[in-house]
């Protein structure tokens, strides 16, 4: 068995439950955390496998330039041919809701009506042209529902852009985009590995529409709005996915965009019609709700980056 599984990330509360499985299975691997670092371009990289989980959020933990950093590891090692799983162009649509947004559509995928702002004038212009209401800011560089409020009117996001406590999205791009109102209070979070679907999430958004399905976003992680209590973990529940299509639109999207892990959002609208609005390519997954369905997707997981270990 050539080399290790190499897996690059900057939080270790994440990635600590892929590598127990990584152990379970006996499977080599080494931890590159890459919240700073050096890449020394005349040298070339160890043989092995590499997985990127580079969060979006990185930066809410101290790690500004951890996705800038890890770009230029990822380009380092798809230079030399290395086996790279999540390389360059994922971290781009992770750190990216924009290219998230126009990508979705090219694959005839629907999402929320978007328009990108920079500079407070520009976003309360931007939410002009949306002519709709209610509607939603969010961060471009994102996750853990950072930046996102509901505004009822104008005049709401006028006062807010004038708060001290108004925050900017890390990149300056804040996005405004068209409120999806749903009849029913949840959204569904469907997982893939090696670009094929594995199963969906439902989560409950009756407490709020920021809600994240992983367990680290669940156990004090005050940039993520979700409970700690059992009841609040019992809002995410495993369960058959009937929009075969969208799925299958899905796995061609990953497949072309060479996305190989995934967790992908859509919320339904009045009329039956699913809205996409979110790809995390550092995905997690919610330990309760894989007990209840014996489902382990770390675990599978593990064995994908073992197979492909055998043939780097």
């Amino acid at each position: 068995m050539p080399g290790k599984i190499y897996i690059i990330h900057e939080n270790d509360e994440w990635t600590v439950h892929l590598t127990n499985r990584l152990l379970e299975l006996g499977l080599p691997y080494e931890s590159w955390h890459l919240d700073k670092g050096i890449v020394d371009l005349s040298k070339e990289p160890p043989r092995g496998v590499f997985y990127s989980r580079m969060s979006a959020s990185s930066h809410t933990r101290g790690h500004r330039y951890a996705p800038e950093l890890t770009c230029a590891v990822l380009d380092w090692l798809e230079f030399h041919g290395r086996m790279v799983f999540n390389g360059s162009n994922a971290l781009r649509f992770e750190i990216n809701k924009v290219k998230q947004y126009l990508f979705l559509e090219r694959f005839g995928i629907k999402t929320p009506k978007t328009v990108a702002a920079v500079g407070r004038e520009q976003i309360l212009d931007a939410a002009k042209s949306l002519e709709c209401l209610p509607f939603i800011t969010k961060h471009n560089r994102a996750g853990k529902g950072l930046g996102v409020s509901l505004f009822k009117s104008i005049d709401e996001l006028e006062q807010h852009l004038k708060h001290p406590y108004f925050e900017d999205s890390v990149d300056g791009i804040m996005l405004l985009q068209e409120y999806i109102k749903s009849p029913s209070p949840f959204i569904i979070r469907t997982e893939f590995i090696g670009q094929k679907y594995l199963y969906s999430v439902k989560v409950d958004t009756s407490d709020g529409f920021e809600l994240c399905p992983a367990d680290a976003c669940q156990i004090g992680d005050l940039f993520c709005p979700v409970g700690e209590s059992a009841e609040e973990q019992m809002k995410f529940q495993i369960v058959d996915n009937p929009h075969t299509e969208l799925i299958a639109k899905y796995e061609h999207f990953l497949n072309k965009n060479d996305i190989d892990v995934a967790g992908i959002e859509f919320i339904m609208d009045e009329w039956g019609i699913p809205h996409t609005y979110d790809i995390n390519t550092n995905t997690n997954y919610n330990s309760q709700a894989e007990e209840k369905a014996n489902i382990f997707a770390m675990l599978e997981l593990a064995k994908f980056l073992g197979a492909k270990l055998k043939i780097a």
